[in-house]
This record gives structure tokens, C-alpha cells and sequence, in this order.
């Protein structure tokens, strides 16, 4: 492309984003009136003008009046790259493609939105920091004034002069020397609100909460259906509004995020405190197995199996006899999980409800606790009932009671034999350990199930 065509490309743009003001300016206007407002609108005219007003912008990244809307000090312009690579999520991981923010008199954002204006992928305050000849071409005829609004527009990006703070911006004191009563062994600290940073996890998590990619993978999820992306979600968030009615006041990307900053939870995870609470109600414990890792989808596996009623071949024997040694592995598994997340005693709760063969199962490392004086009878109880190594049957039968009621549910026939075979299967099949399995000689042996 020729000098000339690229200097009519960027003339094209500017004209055309200054053709655009002016007839949004002049709409409802007619004669004397419009012709004194179209002439500030004249190519030139409007150049010189936005030249003149973009002193009173300035390009951040960090924005003091976040912090208060009446502060008097510096806002700051850091780019990333500039910044120390720290192991901590932060603004020095944005890269080359941050936004940048803009603070000032709002009356002159729209210079700002001028050199915001892509030509060729770059925008025309790019090209004027590479001094691009064609560009200065387009801004005017007269060299000298080409450059002269050149280098005004280029100082929109700016160091202050001499860094100010202000009594409003509100400051912390970080205690050093580890003694808090110790008022000189303090380092006073002014965080700077990042609104480049702020403006990526704005975009990020509005992205989750009202994308379309995560809005299907949301209900794929729901419906329990596979998907190819993962399922985002920022729970517990919390949104402070800046500048109230008028979030233009404080920045550029506030106005663009309608004065919403986002606020992840400070709080630590609460979920298993209350996945713990749900597991001590009764008939909670399968309720729970159920959406262990994969157990559904052996469960869907099985009832399809049953349900087709295949050939009583040596493949479907098979295929019944691997989902069932999943089920009975992903059972140790489950009762492990739960064993390892838990400190011992848990069930000793008095809202547990669970009944004791579940207790002795999911709380074996009670027993080592020190029996409680107020209930010393029923805690050598619990112990005894773990040495008789009768509670893993018990555990068992549960197991195949309640696979055959899923089972029967789905239209599957099934009954007595059928949950007694679950049940051995879940005793001899599994890994269950050593010390709690039962020989397999003295399980007793149960007709197989109609399929296989």
C-alpha cells in the first residue's frame, strides 16, 4: 500500500468519526444554530480544538479517585511489563494488551475515544508514538502543525510531574516490627487501584456469568450432561459501585463497567462444614455415594444393561461384572474420602443420625479417641462393634438394598437375590481393607442375577 493510500485511510477514519459527533450534535438543529455548531466540526477546526483539550485527560493505569471520589493526588501509568513478575495474581500479569484507563475532565473523552480508533490493528495513538508519516500526512498539510498535534495527543500518556498523595486517599499502616503497640515499628503503605487489572477480571468474570460458551456449559451441567468446556462460577461475590450516577467521573473503564467493581469473597470455603452437616442426616450416606466421582454414570450403565436384556453370553457376564467391581471400588473409595476428610470423632455429633454400622465405617479412627466420661458405656460399645467385624456386611447389605431400589425404580425387575448378590459383590469384589474383610469363604454364596 502507498504512502498515499495509507494517509487516506487514516484521513477517512478521523473524518468519519468527527463526521458522526457532528451529525449526532446536529440533530433538531437548523439553520444559523447549525451552521455555528457544524463549523466546530470543520476537519481542521475540530483537530486543533481536540489538540488543545487532550491536556486535560491523562492515560492510567491506576486510579486515584477510585479510592475517593474527592482525592487530589496523582493517578499513575505503570505498564506490566514495568512491574516486578511476582508469584501473586496481579496487575503485572495483564501483558502487552491491557486496557488502559483514562482520568480527567470527561468533557474531553472524546479525544480519548479518537485515538482509541483502530487503523490497520493498531490504534491512532500507536501509530503517533511510532511517528507513522502517513498519519501526520492525515492530520494536516502544514508539517509543523501535524507535529505540534502530535505531540499533543502523544502526551496523553504522561508521567506526573512529582507523585502527590492526598489526605483522602486512604492510607494503611503495615506493622514491620511485630510489636503493634510499637508506633514508630510501622511502613505506610498507599495501594493504588489498579482499573486496568479491575477491568480484566470485570471482563472475565461478566464473561462467566453471561456468556453464551458458559451459559451452555452451565446447563449442560444442570441437566448433567457432558459438555466440552469446563463450567465457570464465582460464588460469593460482591459489587462496589464507584462514582454512584455518575461513573464517568471517576475513569474511562469505569464508566465502561457502569461504575461496577467486582469483589471476590474474602471468607474461607464453607462447603464442607456443610457437605459434613448434609452426611449425618439419615440415609444421607448413599444419598452422597450417588454423586461420588462416577458412580452415576456406572449406575446409568448398569440399569441400561439390565434393561436391554441381552444374550446370557460371556460378554454381557462380563460387562455386568465390571460396572458391578466399580461400584463395589468406587464404595471403599467413597467411605476413604470421606474417612480422610473428617477429623476422628465427627460422628460422635449429636446430630448425627447416621445408624452405627455406618458410623463404625466412616469413623473407624474414633476408637482411638479417649472414651468420653458422660458416655464412656457407648463409646467401648462403638468399640467392641468394630472388632466384631460385623458392620461391614451390614454395610453391604445397605448397599445392595439400596441398588436394587434404584434399580427397581428404573423399571428394572429385581428382588431379594438380586440385592444379596449386590451386596457380596460389594464385600468380595472390592478392595475393602484387610483388616475389615470378611474371608470370602464365609460370605455366603448367592445365585447370580438373571443377566449373565
Amino acid at each position: 500500500m502507498s504512502d498515499e493510500d495509507r494517509t487516506n485511510r487514516f484521513y477517512q477514519a478521523i473524518s468519519g468519526f468527527v463526521g458522526e459527533r457532528r451529525d449526532a450534535k446536529l440533530k433538531g438543529l437548523e439553520g444559523e444554530a447549525a451552521e455555528k455548531l457544524a463549523a466546530k466540526y470543520d476537519y481542521r477546526t475540530w483537530l486543533a480544538d481536540a489538540a488543545r483539550r487532550v491536556s486535560q485527560i491523562q492515560a492510567v493505569t491506576h486510579v486515584l479517585k477510585a479510592t475517593h471520589p474527592d482525592a487530589k493526588g496523582s493517578s499513575l501509568h505503570i505498564p506490566p511489563e514495568t512491574l516486578e513478575q511476582r508469584t501473586e495474581v496481579g496487575s503485572h500479569m495483564l501483558g502487552e494488551g491491557f486496557a488502559e484507563d483514562v482520568v480527567g475532565n470527561a468533557a474531553a473523552l472524546d479525544v480519548y475515544k479518537l485515538l482509541k480508533l483502530e487503523v490497520d490493528g493498531k490504534r491512532l495513538l500507536d501509530w503517533l508514538q511510532e511517528n507513522d508519516s502517513s498519519l501526520l500526512a492525515a492530520l494536516d498539510t502544514d508539517e509543523s502543525v501535524a507535529q505540534e498535534w502530535a505531540e499533543a495527543f502523544k502526551a496523553l500518556v504522561r508521567p506526573p510531574a512529582a507523585p502527590v498523595s492526598h489526605v483522602l486517599a486512604k492510607q494503611v499502616y503495615w506493622c514491620v516490627s511485630g510489636e503493634p503497640t510499637d508506633n514508630a515499628g510501622f511502613q505506610l503503605l498507599q495501594p493504588m487501584f489498579s482499573s486496568s487489572f479491575a477491568h480484566e477480571v470485570h471482563g472475565r468474570i461478566n464473561e462467566a456469568r453471561f456468556g453464551e460458551g458458559n451459559k451452555e456449559a452451565r446447563q449442560a451441567y444442570y441437566k448433567r450432561h457432558e459438555h466440552s468446556t469446563p463450567y465457570v462460577e464465582y460464588r460469593g461475590l460482591a459489587a462496589r459501585k464507584l462514582g454512584g450516577t455518575k461513573p464517568q467521573n471517576i475513569s474511562q473503564l469505569n464508566s465502561e463497567r457502569g461504575g461496577v467493581n467486582y469483589l471476590f469473597a474474602s471468607l474461607p470455603p464453607q462447603w464442607r462444614q456443610s457437605s459434613e452437616r448434609r452426611l449425618m442426616s439419615s440415609e444421607a450416606v448413599m444419598r452422597h455415594f450417588r454423586r461420588y466421582e462416577g458412580v452415576n454414570g456406572l449406575l446409568k450403565a448398569l440399569i441400561k444393561l439390565l434393561k436391554d436384556d441381552p444374550d446370557s453370553t460371556m460378554e454381557t457376564r462380563k460387562k455386568r461384572e465390571d460396572i458391578e467391581r466399580a461400584l463395589g471400588e468406587s464404595l471403599v473409595a467413597f467411605g476413604c474420602t470421606v474417612r480422610q476428610s473428617r477429623e476422628p470423632g465427627w460422628t460422635r455429633d449429636p446430630d448425627c443420625q447416621l445408624v452405627e454400622c455406618e458410623q463404625l465405617w466412616l469413623d473407624s479412627e474414633r476408637t482411638n479417641l479417649s472414651p468420653r466420661p458422660e458416655y464412656e458405656q457407648d463409646d467401648k460399645a462403638f468399640q467392641q462393634a468394630l472388632e466384631w467385624k460385623d458392620w461391614p456386611q451390614e454395610v453391604a447389605n445397605r448397599f445392595g438394598s439400596w441398588l436394587n431400589n434404584i434399580l427397581h425404580n428404573a423399571g428394572v425387575p429385581v428382588g431379594d437375590t438380586e440385592a444379596a448378590h449386590w451386596a457380596r459383590q460389594a464385600l468380595v469384589d472390592s478392595d475393602w481393607p484387610s483388616r475389615w474383610r470378611r474371608p470370602a469363604a464365609q460370605v455366603t454364596a448367592t445365585q447370580e442375577v438373571s443377566n449373565g
